[in-house]
């Protein structure tokens, strides 16, 4: 495929990809606060046991989603601009909907002749199994009407849901403990209620209705959509076997109490950074694939939203990384919780290296050859698996937490060495020559200011991120200032 390169073209699509990230931007902040929220919410009112029970259920829930459902509204995403070229989207929009409901339909059957299986492989009680079941029908609509939403860019609209759906989700939960005393199983009924409402308002934002008419599907349409949703189906599942098998591992071997603290450990860290670092792709990503669409040079900006990226979380990351047991006692309200903060830098620089790898792995997206980042993800996910079988035995919550380190950094390792031929990154110098500058003052204010004056631990990560940044921007307008 023949690029143009367009530098007009690349100035008005950054100017409105940040437009785009202005408007996302209140449903990632306050996504980022309630999913704060949920983690002293959740431990104040639930015992170890019971919080370990709900991550192991949402974990079997993403599971599922991942096989049958969320490719499909990726798929819908990658495909949307063609389609809509063509003048062809209610056959789209019924091919996906179509797809959709025969995976839903094909998951019951599946999880029906092999329930005892489920069962027994993943440790969970059949009345908490029968409810992901049925909590899996609102979630994959959703999943399919928020890629359609960021396909039209309707980036008020994914806002204004994100944020109702986050907060509602939170208040009924609570209701349900408080009232009923139903334990994790609350949690479960608080999202199927919440997430069943905001489908409905989904359905009237996407327009949806107005495009979809039931229609002869044509065959020739369905064979990409499996081409390149079935490999993002395997990536995301072996991405899961990276993030969330260490909580079946775990409860096999210490119970629902350890996998409760490495449940609040990720709570801290994975949905809660990668909420706020996502502002950039949830954005960008529609634009690019636009752009690649119509045969525009799309690597310097993917270079430098890279940059931005890491301009972004590096900083955040090494500060919670440094305060990791001020960080937990911060948002953690129960004592017994506390050993989590054991796991913090680990699973923080594990959620650093795989959000860079959505900047890595965008060029198999978009030359549709996502089965590549299937192979290497898969490959990090083996890895994961036989690191937390050997060390979880020996070393605890340590070995979960140098296992998740390493199969993501192997993950981001190998998409920086396969590179498709024309989609090679290009390195953003500037940027990170900039920030290695600014980490010197950062480093003398850690060890020589805040070791010996006694402040609040929330100042002082506060302060350090005050002192790189501002550092960074001096850099910026000044010595190493950009030249257009």
């Amino acid at each position: 495929m023949e690029f143009i390169e367009n530098r007009e073209v690349e100035k008005e699509q950054l100017k409105a990809i940040f437009r785009d990230m202005v408007k996302y931007s209140p449903s990632k902040i306050i996504g980022m606060l309630g999913n704060a929220i949920i983690v002293p919410v959740y431990t104040s009112l639930l015992s170890p046991e019971q919080y370990g029970l709900y991550s192991l259920s949402i974990a079997l829930l993403s599971f599922l989603c991942i096989i049958f459902s969320d490719w499909v509204g990726l798929s819908g995403l990658r495909f949307f601009k063609h389609h809509q070229m063509t003048q062809d989207m209610p056959k789209y929009l019924t091919t996906l909907v179509t797809i959709l409901i025969s995976n839903v339909f094909l998951m019951f059957i599946v999880a029906f002749v092999f329930r005892h299986n489920f069962y027994s492989f993943f440790n969970i009680p059949v009345k908490y199994f029968f409810a992901i079941l049925v909590l899996i029908i609102p979630v994959a609509i959703r999943a399919l009407l928020f890629q359609l939403l960021r396909a039209q860019l309707k980036s008020m609209s994914f806002t204004l849901s994100t944020i109702i759906n986050q907060f509602l989700t939170i208040l009924l939960s609570v209701f349900f403990i408080k009232f009923f005393h139903l334990g994790a199983m609350a949690l479960l009924l608080g999202m199927g209620v919440s997430i069943s409402l905001i489908d409905l308002l989904l359905i009237y934002q996407s327009n949806i209705l107005s495009w979809f008419k039931l229609q002869k599907i044509e065959w020739h349409s369905v064979l990409p959509i499996f081409k390149y949703g079935i490999p993002i189906a395997a990536t995301s599942l072996s991405a899961w076997i990276i993030n969330q098998s260490n909580k079946f591992i775990m409860n096999s071997i210490h119970g629902f109490s350890q996998v409760g603290i490495v449940g609040v450990a990720y709570g801290l860290t994975l949905p809660l950074l990668m909420t706020i670092f996502s502002i950039i792709t949830v954005a960008a990503i529609p634009r690019i694939i636009n752009m690649y669409e119509e045969r525009i040079d799309v690597r310097p900006l993917i270079s430098r939203f890279t940059g931005y990226y890491v301009l972004i979380a590096l900083p955040v990351i090494i500060v919670i990384s440094l305060y990791a047991s001020d960080y937990v006692s911060m948002l953690s309200s129960n004592d017994k919780f506390m050993d989590a903060f054991k796991l913090i830098p680990y699973f923080a620089f594990g959620t650093f290296f795989m959000a860079l790898t959505d900047y890595t792995t965008l060029q198999y997206h978009l030359a549709n050859k996502t089965y590549i980042e299937f192979i290497i993800k898969l490959t990090s996910g083996i890895a994961n698996v036989v690191l937390n079988i050997l060390l979880i035995p020996k070393m605890g919550l340590i070995g979960v937490g140098i296992a998740t380190l390493g199969a993501n950094f192997l993950y981001f390792l190998l998409s920086v060495i396969i590179v498709l031929p024309g989609l090679r990154l290009i390195f953003p110098k500037l940027i990170i020559s900039r920030m290695l500058l600014s980490f010197i003052p950062f480093a003398v204010f850690y060890f020589v200011f805040c070791k010996y004056i006694n402040l609040p631990s929330l100042f002082e990560m506060l302060f350090l991120m005050f002192v790189f940044y501002i550092c960074y921007w001096g850099l910026a307008t000044t010595i190493l200032k950009r030249s257009e």
